[in-house]
């Protein structure tokens, strides 16, 4: 078994992308063991400081990541913009040109979507959860990395699966009074709930966005023990999809 997950898609050669596990290299105990690499889930802050370093050495990172206080809103961080002692920028989604520059993002259910343009010049890392996903964060990633049809792939990671992911009307509402397409995102479960698929949403948004080449899914965090879920297990820990260029 392997420390972490290789992404599955014909990215450019010189575009790199790692997605941690929980059993990836790390210190942290309880329901946090071992490689939990959030700071704001109620792990002790020693503990995620030593997994931070031991899964950047693990992955020969060229540079430390670019970690973000995600928000469940749709802020793009540029990150070549940002100056070595700027901290932690409040946005769910990151972009880069710069060889070395790493972005990251954390999920426990949430989707982690990585996007590269087909040439190799760019790279762009989401964090999608439903809230996320329904006020735009996916448009506001493909605007900022230039989508066009056949410019840009992605890759979608570890997120719940729709056969775990109950959620209640105002939810769907949410997507299908915007998009009467989304409508075949949900199952209807039992009265006023719905199975929801992440992955199927997120294809119409990127879809949406002209970008088609889209890799990955299938996943479940919430019935796959490799990975964090918040909604299997509370408090839970993060897992983190890591996106750069060479």
């Amino acid at each position: 078994m392997t420390d972490w997950l290789l992404p599955d898609w014909p990215a450019p050669a010189n575009v790199q992308a790692r997605v941690s596990l929980r059993g990836s290299p790390g210190v942290s105990v309880s329901a946090y063991a071992r490689c939990n690499l959030g700071t704001r889930c109620g792990d002790a802050p020693h503990a995620v400081a030593t997994n931070r370093r031991l899964i950047a050495e693990a992955l020969a990172l060229p540079s430390p990541p670019c970690w973000l206080q995600q928000v469940h809103g749709i802020g793009v961080a540029r990150v070549d913009e940002l100056a070595a002692d700027a901290g932690e920028p409040q946005a769910d989604a990151a972009i880069s040109t710069r060889a070395g520059r790493v972005l990251v993002v954390l999920s426990a259910d949430c989707l982690p979507l990585l996007l590269c343009r087909a040439d190799g010049s760019a790279v762009a890392a989401v964090h999608a959860g439903w809230r996320g996903l329904a006020a735009g964060v996916v448009e506001a990633a493909c605007a900022a990395i230039g989508s066009r049809e056949g410019e840009v792939l992605a890759w979608l990671g570890p997120a719940i699966g729709p056969a775990s992911y109950e959620v209640g009307d105002e939810v769907r509402n949410a997507f299908v009074g915007a998009d009467a397409a989304a409508a075949s995102s949900f199952a209807a479960t039992r009265p006023g709930h719905w199975a929801c698929d992440l992955y199927a949403l997120a294809r119409l948004r990127l879809a949406a966005c002209a970008v088609t080449a889209v890799y990955g899914g299938g996943f479940d965090t919430f019935t796959d023990a490799r990975f964090f879920s918040h909604r299997r297990e509370a408090p839970s820990g993060r897992f983190a999809s890591f996106l750069w260029r060479h």
